[in-house]
């Protein structure tokens, strides 16, 4: 289904700067407070994409029959910007970002964009909005793009309109816990995404039906819920993140593993770092497999984990230590003397994401 329609280009981006800047918090909930500026590109079957535009941040304005309103065509993507030690603004693998949000237009029937020219708008988007990054290491900007269906009328059908904008916000922690690892509820009856579906899409509809086992999940006292698959209880993500087991293996082997990419698993831009960054570790076996809530029961009771995590882009790396499953509270080594991993990757990424290390995984601003 792609369009032949020729993309937005990043050269003709109109810039309207904001006559009212905003005053800037240092503390803020995460999503809750957005930059001056926004980035909207409109489409119309009938004209192709117009000029990108930079404008004020403001309310969007769709008809009462938008698609995107009835029929949940619509996605997004997430990732951020950083200050780095030498001040120097850096995005981090944004390119994976914009294959991924290209993969899911395609999957959405909305219309074919150039990932190039998406992210040079982004880039002078974040350029005009760059005193807004904050100057921390444990701080970032949040960039949301956005793609929904404008087409005003009803019926299940491709769209003949349709608006790409971003936005950005702050980005301080993205879980309120004190106690720093997670605790997580897992019931295999409910399913986060299924074989032939859109869980590998970066969709809306994936994480607004998840609300009702996350507030499930909060009755057992847990923060997110561990998602299974299947009769034999695939692990497959943990609320909205990727996941990851560290443990010794059936074979006796050192290994980290986490659920494999077959459809129903987001192809999470941290996810494929730290599998890309650890398997230059010669130490430690590194692999996508089929994980079991029986085989991690079984490591449990003979003490081969050594560690479980999460990984996504707004909460970065997050350990978990405990799982509620089939009325047992399973414990998870997560005691920072324990988290030895678990902190290496967080540490190696950070350091790559602020300029520490030097790596071609950082995008200029």
């Amino acid at each position: 289904m792609a369009d032949s329609i020729q993309s937005f280009k990043a050269a003709d981006l109109v810039i309207q700067l904001s006559s009212a800047p905003k005053a800037k918090s240092s503390v803020v909930d995460f999503g809750t407070v957005f930059t001056d500026h926004m980035l909207t590109i409109e489409w119309s079957a009938a004209e192709g994409w117009q000029a990108p535009v930079i404008r004020p941040f403001g309310n969007l304005s769709l008809h009462p029959a938008c698609s995107s309103l009835h029929y949940g065509i619509q996605l997004f993507e997430g990732l951020k910007v950083y200050r780095g030690d030498d001040s120097q603004l850096r995005l981090f693998r944004p390119m994976l970002n914009m294959s991924r949000m290209a993969n899911s237009a395609r999957r959405a029937c909305l219309p074919t964009f150039d990932q190039s020219e998406l992210l040079e708008c982004i880039r002078r988007l974040v350029e005009v909005d760059q005193d807004w990054v904050p100057h921390s290491d444990s701080a970032s900007l949040y960039i949301r793009p956005t793609f929904i269906s404008t087409e005003p009328s009803l019926g299940v059908k491709k769209p003949s309109r349709a608006l790409l904008y971003v936005i950005i916000s702050h980005a301080g922690s993205y879980f309120s816990t004190e106690a720093g690892a997670l605790s997580l509820w897992a019931d295999p009856k409910y399913t986060r995404a299924w074989k032939g579906g859109t869980g590998d899409c970066k969709m809306g509809g994936n994480y607004g039906c998840s609300l009702f086992a996350q507030y499930e999940a909060m009755d057992y006292r847990c923060q997110q819920v561990l998602w299974l698959y299947g009769e034999d209880h695939q692990i497959t993500e943990a609320g909205s993140m990727n996941i990851f087991l560290y443990w010794i293996n059936e074979d006796g082997e050192e290994e980290l593993a986490t659920p494999p990419l077959d459809g129903i698993i987001l192809p999470g831009v941290t996810r494929q770092s730290i599998l890309e960054l650890t398997r230059k570790w010669v130490e430690i076996k590194v692999t996508e497999c089929y994980l079991t809530m029986g085989q991690l029961c079984l490591a449990l009771e003979q003490q081969r984990v050594k560690e479980m995590f999460g990984s996504g882009t707004a909460c970065m790396i997050c350990p978990i230590g405990n799982i509620v499953y089939q009325g047992k509270s399973l414990q998870i080594p997560c005691q920072d003397d324990e988290l030895l991993l678990t902190s290496r990757i967080a540490k190696e990424l950070a350091d790559i994401q602020h300029g520490r290390s030097p790596s071609n995984w950082t995008f200029l601003v």
